[in-house]
């Protein structure tokens, strides 16, 4: 089993960026923490990150008959991406959002989700952990 592990904008700033809502842990230390998840879980996982909207449309697309499943960062493009509600809609491969803060409880703007209606579930609020959550939801998903 294969999956896409894709990141929205501002994700390569983990660790960096307000970590009172994203936490102290590095971009790198998500990879290695996903890396070592789908090894112990017997899957396979590439993980990519772009702050371009129509890169992870394109990669989106691409997942369709070469992954499995696609766990799904969106970032500030939940909230205004219908391009990328479509391109899951079109690609057809089981996808769940994730989110590593809660957007519910933060501004109003982030409670809206243009992806959402297109994912089998939403992981969110669960710091990188939710990751893993993400990827053991698609496996399960997969197994039965």
């Amino acid at each position: 089993m294969k999956l896409l592990i894709l990141n929205g904008p501002n994700l390569n700033l983990l660790g960096l960026r307000e970590p009172e809502i994203y936490g102290n842990r590095t971009y790198s230390d998500l990879c290695k923490l996903i890396e070592a998840h789908a090894a112990a879980i017997g899957v396979e996982a590439e993980v990519r990150q772009s702050n371009h909207e129509g890169v992870l449309v394109d990669w989106i697309q691409e997942a369709r008959g070469k992954f499995d499943g696609i766990v799904l960062n969106p970032a500030a493009y939940t909230h205004t991406s219908i391009a990328l509600l479509d391109a899951v809609l079109a690609a057809g491969v089981p996808t769940v959002e994730l989110h590593v803060s809660d957007p519910d409880t933060r501004e109003p703007f982030r409670r809206i989700s243009y992806v959402r209606p297109a994912c089998i579930a939403c992981v969110k609020g669960r710091g990188l952990e939710g990751y893993l959550d993400a990827m053991d939801l698609l496996k399960l998903k997969m197994e039965n």
